[in-house]
């Protein structure tokens, strides 16, 4: 009797044209028979496992920047990975406005043309959803060029190509998003289960839903086949299943774990902002939850405030600024900034200035990238460089004025285009106002004539804040409130 002998097997990860991080020891894993040697060798240096399960790893010493150089991995069979650099590796994930592709954006095509360099490398991971963790991603990683990165990324994209400019070593990006994905299913379930809250409002309301769709799918294939009878097509689309929390994190985050990075990238929020209230935690909670199974440390997480856009389309601008009111949408901007605070080394890129009035998805990326780029130079790599917009730091009440202060001014605020526009101001009686503001001396003073007496001040509140406030590095400051009223999203008491 021959026993049949199966190879050693590398996930899709570990490819041609891989890039491993510097300055980390660095997991190297796959599968091989129960009791199997494999040697891993990189660079001179090896390191051996034996397959436990069907499974092994080994873990190289740290590296440095460079290459390119081929890692062997050895047992009954022997593997040569080629063209491997040593550089930055980013996780770059989030929903449709990081998956959106760099041929679909704003003036691209010189972008493109001009996009080969071998010091970017490229890696997507396939859409899946799963119910349980998978362990593989079928994919593997392509060097940047015209013909690799028309379909890449846009904002990924931006962001590697600033970063590899600025640090002048390799860049691996590895996107992993889906639009309209909200962000319980980038989070393992074990955590949304520790939860009551989300164990409540996610974990449970998923299973109403389910059964909602399932009735209304069964109605609409009969209506379907009745039609069907009679020559005819359904007008109406056939139900789309709800998103069922944790299948992203199983199909598209845990494959990845522990693959070596120095951070990540993330652009979503639009499917959260009904709910902006519990995204105050949620956001924080999937950060805590990637940081722990990563087994890295704090590593840096870098998020994209919410673009300005309009929810009823076509209106002018005249009718948007009427009058300051609510918004989901500056509901979960402040959620999105609350993680800067809670959490080390998260940072937020603001665009409030390159958001389309009509569109949810905004073609102009490269300022998106440029400024995530600015913000992981200074977070995770310590450059002494301006790397965010002002900060609303505090307020001083004055007679009928308040005065406004900020961090992150970068030696001063201007107002680009003219007076300074999106503050708005309220009495006691909780009622805004747009306000009149002026920048003195570093600070910002607002006031109103309507209000004698005020109590808070706002600015950018609302889907599609028209604002103009920035630092002299050019960044735009980030809406924000002075008080803690009441918001729409928040649970009634």
């Amino acid at each position: 009797m021959i026993l049949a002998r199966a190879d050693v097997k590398l996930p899709g990860l570990f490819s041609d044209n891989m890039v491993l991080q510097q300055g980390m020891r660095l997991p190297i894993w796959g599968w091989a028979d129960d009791g199997e040697k494999v040697t891993v060798t990189f660079r001179g240096k090896k390191a051996s496992a034996t397959a436990r399960n069907g499974k092994w790893m080994v873990k190289l010493p740290s590296q440095k920047a460079g290459g390119p150089d081929t890692l062997a991995v050895e047992g009954k069979n022997k593997i040569d990975v080629r063209n491997v650099v040593v550089g930055e590796v980013w996780i770059c994930s989030g929903q449709s406005n990081m998956e959106f592709p760099l041929g679909r954006s704003f003036e691209s095509e010189k972008d493109i043309a001009t996009s080969a360099n071998p010091n970017i490398h490229l890696f997507t991971a396939p859409q899946l959803k799963a119910d349980a963790p998978v362990d593989d991603v079928k994919a593997n990683w392509e060097k940047c060029d015209p013909n690799t990165v028309k379909n890449f990324s846009a904002v990924a994209y931006y962001f590697g190509r600033d970063l590899q400019k600025a640090r002048g070593v390799p860049i691996g990006l590895i996107h992993t998003s889906w639009g309209g994905s909200p962000a319980e299913v980038w989070v393992r379930e074990a955590v949304l289960a520790a939860n009551p809250e989300y164990k409540h409002d996610i974990l449970d309301s998923y299973a109403g839903q389910l059964k909602g769709y399932e009735a209304q799918r069964v109605n609409w294939e009969k209506e379907a086949e009745e039609l069907k009878k009679e020559g005819k097509q359904p007008t109406g689309r056939k139900p789309s299943p709800p998103w069922k929390p944790a299948e992203l994190y199983n199909g598209m985050i845990a494959p990845l774990i522990p693959y070596a990075i120095k951070g990540a990238i993330w652009y979503q929020g639009e499917s959260n902002a009904s709910r902006a209230w519990q995204y105050r935690t949620l956001f924080p909670d999937l950060i805590r939850n990637w940081r722990q199974d990563w087994g890295q440390g704090n590593f840096t997480f870098l998020a994209v405030e919410l673009a300005p856009w309009d929810r009823n389309k076509k209106r002018s601008l005249e009718a948007i600024t009427t009058a300051p009111g609510d918004s989901e949408w500056a509901e979960l901007r402040e959620a999105q900034l609350l993680s800067t605070k809670v959490l080390p080394k998260v940072g937020l890129a603001v665009i409030t200035d390159v958001g389309d009035k009509d569109d949810i998805h905004p073609t102009k990326k490269e300022p998106v990238g440029a400024r995530l780029a600015l913000l992981a130079r200074g977070i995770s790599y310590g450059e002494k460089i301006e790397h965010s917009g002002p900060l609303y730091r505090s307020m001083q009440l004055k007679g009928d004025k308040i005065i406004l202060r900020f961090d992150q001014v970068d030696g001063g605020l201007e107002a680009r285009g003219g007076r300074l526009r999106g503050f708005a101001i309220c009495g006691e009686d909780r009622k805004f106002v747009w306000a009149n503001a002026e920048i003195d001396n570093g600070k910002v003073v607002v006031s109103s004539p309507q209000v004698d007496k005020p109590v808070a001040v706002r600015y950018g509140w609302a889907d599609y804040p028209v604002v103009n406030l920035f630092n002299s590095a050019g960044l735009p400051a980030s809406p924000f409130r002075t008080d803690d009223f009441e918001v729409t999203t928040a649970p009634r008491k």
